[in-house]
């Protein structure tokens, strides 16, 4: 395997340094940069062949994280999305309003977005250092199945270097949710 691979302290230097990582989520190893970095977020978009009208997720090391992006608070939702983060190797994404905060590359274009507190301890480490949600997609071209061994990871992208550490063994990529409506989406 050729793909250097990186402890979280230098994952997150090469975050804030406009860089895009492949790292390990809690069921498939994930592809992720600064939300806030339009030029890492297109080089993102270029590798995976992923349209832009897709949107993506953010995962956060926790709910404050996510507040700037999203408004969470007095909503009929907002105990059952609070509560969904709280359960254990059940990880769920929800697609909530997006504050003005978002940038229209993240929200594919809509008026919302998809966000989740992690309960990846490596990946939650990532977030705390860099005091911020990372974008997260799957790590796979665009209506290929995600990767879940690092080989496999480095195969599919051998120009990105690699955050250290393992999936947690959830059998299958995070729910996701409609808040709002309360559909289930994924």
């Amino acid at each position: 395997m050729n793909c250097p691979l990186l402890t979280i302290k230098a994952a997150a230097k090469l975050i804030t340094e406009g860089g895009v990582l492949a790292y390990p989520t809690e069921a498939v190893y994930g592809l992720g940069c600064d939300p806030l970095n339009k030029d890492a977020f297109q080089q993102l978009l270029r590798l995976k062949q992923r349209p832009l009208e897709k949107g993506v997720i953010l995962i956060a090391s926790s709910i404050a994280q996510i507040e700037p992006f999203v408004k969470l608070h007095n909503q009929a939702w907002t105990e059952k999305v609070l509560a969904s983060w709280q359960v254990l190797n059940q990880p769920v994404t929800w697609v909530l309003p997006a504050t003005d905060n978002v940038p229209e590359w993240i929200t594919g274009g809509r008026n919302t977005v998809a966000v989740r507190v992690t309960q990846h301890p490596d990946v939650m480490a990532l977030c705390n250092q860099l005091n911020f949600p990372i974008v997260s997609t799957s790590a796979n071209l665009s209506g290929e199945d995600p990767v879940t061994t690092m080989e496999a990871c480095c195969k599919a992208f051998p120009a990105l270097a690699i955050m250290q550490g393992n999936l947690m063994g959830i059998s299958a990529p995070s729910q996701i949710w409609e808040a709002q409506t309360q559909k289930r989406l994924r």
